[in-house]
């Protein structure tokens, strides 16, 4: 038979209070209803709450050692019914035999007086039981449901972790199939440029911090580096347009989210005109929403399909940027996506603002660089 794991104790401190707490006050109020009256009522009260302490000492060593082996409710219950009854009984004995011996009582002893007036401490020894052990299942429901979101924001982390490193295979791999293009069509010199400003992308991003997120600038330079290399292959063709509120700067946003929508945007529309085309990436602060857009010039033969195809290669990108939101902000963003009859794509993103932490002092540090 499996036992339970061991559970932890309430604080001494909290034990204090919740065992001696309604004792001491039950017995004030008893003290304070007969002390012009009945004084010698008053230092019975006085007693009962000594020999309570002396029954609720060894009451308490013995609550936490079953409360710490993890054994069932049932089980603990009648032990504690058996363990309260025997110390109320002995402490009642004790301080019925002590009150007789100094005149605060009257009469003689009788077991059947005890045993009505045991009642008192056991009822006080019952309720301080209750109490451990509600307060000890209260801190260990307290303390499962730490772990479990513990776990589960591990869980989240990693599924986080994994979507931004299949951004890289991703775009390494359409790199690599441009690099492979221009050597077939005799550009060595754009092959060995692209080449480098790909070392240097990935360079850039694979040694920043882990964090999941990054602010507008940092993101805005991932992105211009990116774009470095797509104007090796597409030269004049590729026209690049920011348009940036500079309150949106210091906004936090998810790591290279801007790279898969660029990336989609020129190898599905761009890339597919004879002549190029425009990019256009807007971003403002309206209303504490950070509102982020990107929009690209296509050609109209592409609406031909315009769902979003999860197996097609641009869509890769496009999925990973919502699971990632969907991560990051659950239900408070907004990714949506539009094809105009003209063949243009626009991307349009509603994140909530925020500023990075850490950007104050990110940008302090590059300012007092020379």
């Amino acid at each position: 038979m499996s036992r339970s794991p061991r559970r932890t104790c309430p604080p001494a401190l909290l034990t204090v209070l919740i065992g001696w707490g309604p004792c001491l006050l039950a017995c004030v109020i008893g003290a304070l209803t007969v002390i012009k009256d009945q004084p010698g009522l008053m230092r019975y009260d006085g007693l009962l709450f000594v020999f309570y302490s002396l029954a609720a000492l060894p009451v308490t060593a013995f609550l936490r050692i079953v409360w710490q082996h993890g054994l069932p409710l049932r089980v603990i219950s009648w032990l504690l019914l058996i363990a309260t009854f025997s110390m109320a009984l002995v402490a009642t004995a004790l301080l019925y035999k002590l009150a007789l011996s100094f005149h605060v009582l009257k009469g003689d002893f009788q077991w059947s007086a005890i045993l009505l007036r045991m009642q008192t401490i056991w009822f006080l020894l019952i309720a301080y039981c209750a109490m451990y052990i509600g307060v000890g299942y209260y801190l260990m429901t307290q303390e499962e449901q730490r772990k479990t979101l513990a776990a589960v924001n591990l869980a989240k982390e990693a599924e986080l972790k994994a979507l931004r490193y299949q951004v890289h295979p991703h775009f390494l791999f359409n790199t690599l199939n441009a690099i492979s293009t221009l050597v077939v069509d005799e550009r060595p010199r754009d092959a060995t440029r692209m080449i480098a400003q790909l070392a240097d992308f990935l360079r850039t991003t694979l040694s920043h911090h882990a964090s999941n997120e990054v602010t507008v600038e940092e993101e805005l330079s991932f992105t211009e580096r990116y774009l470095e290399i797509e104007k090796v292959r597409l030269g004049q063709r590729l026209v690049v347009e920011l348009n940036i509120d500079a309150k949106a700067l210091a906004a936090a946003v998810p790591y290279l989210l801007l790279q898969p929508l660029v990336e989609n945007a020129i190898r599905h529309g761009i890339a597919r005109r004879p002549a190029g085309g425009r990019l256009l990436i807007e971003m403002n602060v309206v209303a504490e929403r950070l509102r982020i857009s990107v929009w690209n010039e296509g050609v109209a033969e592409h609406l031909a399909d315009k769902t979003w195809d999860a197996s097609d290669g641009g869509a890769i990108g496009l999925q990973n940027v919502r699971e990632r939101l969907r991560h990051l902000y659950d239900n408070d963003h907004r990714c949506t996506m539009s094809l105009e009859e003209d063949g243009s794509c626009s991307v349009a993103i509603d994140l909530p603002y925020r500023l990075m932490s850490s950007y104050g002092n990110h940008a302090s540090e590059e300012s007092k660089t020379p």
